[in-house]
């Protein structure tokens, strides 16, 4: 057989990503955050781009009242009897063009005093922001009997804590880093632990919740031992082997437990983590009269148009030289395909939502025990968009509902099949098992096969493997770790 090169011409569509679509792509799924962010972030660099102002036909009456008092001459104001309202204006006139920084300086007894401008702090100096670990704990070695050796020693100590406030390195290795003797580096290592918090600089849990009973001057032997002892079995919650191994009883080991359960495991956890966000929504629903309605939250979101002076440089184009031309013809080409994709972007927000509502009206009325079987398929036949659209416009967007906060994902849930043929939601299964589990006896929780057994009765068909996946994935323990005694 002849190996032989051919030339064959063949048609196809296909889709290019251009930069434009892949721009349209990424805001599709940006937080409102990440937008306002990114439209600033354009602003900065496009220069034909530019914010909206209110228009002075948009101001309110009182405003434009206001300014168009302002803006007469004095003898078109001013008459030979002048009205209550032409006196009180006079008055404020008069009142505006009084030299109050002369008037305090000159009237001393006043007892008030004008801060200038050059004196008041920046407003880096004023803002405030929670302290970390590390800057807590060097406020207290500034207060300590520290020598320099120590000093040296507890810095590279400061500098070896996790995010627990437990030590991650060993003895010879801070002397190692520090340079420091191992006498000094105990010593300091002593120090710091016995600083606020109480525990910090433990180099494990066991050494953590020990340092805490010798601050507290609990001297309890049964709570010391089931620390040094039975740390284990006491995280099972297994009060048979430790009453067995201790030498007591169950009650008496719950007693002990319970002690122990008032420490604190993770001695830094009031410093850790980052300063709270709070969630702005993106959507509302409201509820008026018997429908549903569907607002979109434009606070706060910057209104974009072209500038007048790049406009008039295109109506002029042939008194322009090319390059000019061609670079301002560039940027108004990408700033009107932003603000194009930015009116996209909402509107399809807009119609997902309004998707959203017609399928899970229970929900938004009766709360989330109503919540029906959905998934993005369904959403985008609807509104006649691809899925994968629909599943980037619900990505990192939350709305606010007649029944609180909530990220457009958690309207879409898997279904779970009911005895009778019938489907429920996921998330109104996980809602029953937390709260079977809320009301359960604590001495006798219940077990995963017990709980499918109760939902069963409800009507639910659930195996207990998939009640055992919800109840993790609601950060609830297991029956075992759930019982209490006494």
């Amino acid at each position: 057989m002849a190996i032989e090169l051919k030339q064959q011409l063949r048609l196809s569509q296909q889709l290019v990503m251009t930069p434009q679509l892949q721009q349209a792509i990424k805001l599709l799924q940006l937080s409102r955050l990440e937008l306002v962010t990114s439209i600033q972030a354009e602003l900065e660099q496009n220069p034909v781009l530019e914010e909206e102002s209110p228009d002075f036909d948009e101001l309110p009456q009182e405003i434009r009242a206001e300014e168009e008092f302002e803006g007469e001459a004095p003898s078109e104001r001013s008459s030979d009897t002048e009205t209550p309202d032409a006196r009180e204006a006079s008055d404020l006139d008069k009142i505006a063009d009084v030299d109050w920084q002369d008037y305090l300086d000159s009237n001393p007894q006043t007892g008030m005093s004008v801060i200038r401008d050059d004196d008041r702090p920046s407003i880096d100096a004023t803002a405030t922001r929670r302290p970390t670990l590390q800057e807590h704990l060097q406020w207290q070695m500034q207060l300590s009997s520290f020598s320099k050796a120590e000093q040296v020693a507890a810095t590279w100590i400061l500098g070896n804590l996790d995010d627990d406030g437990f030590l991650q390195a060993s003895v010879e290795e801070l002397v190692r880093q520090s340079g420091a003797d191992e006498a000094s580096v105990e010593s300091a290592l002593a120090k710091v632990q016995a600083l606020d918090p109480t525990g910090v600089a433990a180099r494990d849990l066991r050494e953590c919740l020990l340092l805490q009973l010798d601050a507290l001057h609990l001297d309890d032997p049964l709570v010391r031992t089931l620390i040094e002892d039975h740390l284990g079995h006491l995280q099972k919650r297994d009060f048979r082997t430790i009453a067995r191994e201790a030498g007591v009883s169950i009650e008496e080991a719950a007693i002990a437990a319970n002690v122990i359960a008032a420490l604190e495991p993770r001695p830094a956890r009031a410093f850790g983590g980052d300063e709270t966000i709070y969630i702005t929504p993106d959507i509302y629903v409201y509820k008026v009269g018997d429908d549903f309605h569907v607002v979109l939250n434009e606070d706060g979101l910057p209104k974009l148009r072209i500038n007048g002076l790049y406009r008039d440089v295109l109506a002029k184009s042939k008194d322009v030289e090319k390059g000019t031309r061609d670079y301002v013809q560039d940027k108004v080409r990408s700033a009107l395909w932003l603000i194009k994709s930015i009116h996209q972007r909402q509107r399809t927000i807009y119609k997902v939502m309004e998707s959203i509502v017609k399928y899970q009206r229970a929900f938004f009325e009766r709360g989330v025990a109503h919540l029906r079987p959905l998934n993005l398929r369904d959403v985008a036949d609807d509104i006649g968009m691809h899925e994968s659209t629909v599943s980037r416009v619900t990505t990192n967007k939350y709305c606010h509902t007649p029944q609180g906060i909530f990220e457009l994902k958690y309207f879409f849930n898997s279904s779970i099949n009911r005895v009778d043929g019938d489907a429920v939601a996921s998330e109104s299964v996980k809602d029953q098992i937390r709260q079977i589990i809320a009301h359960e006896d604590p001495r006798k929780p219940y077990s995963d096969q017990r709980i499918a057994e109760m939902l069963k009765a409800k009507n639910i068909d659930i195996a207990r493997r998939t009640v055992t996946k919800y109840r993790e994935a609601l950060n609830i323990l297991s029956s075992t770790r759930r019982r209490q005694v006494g």
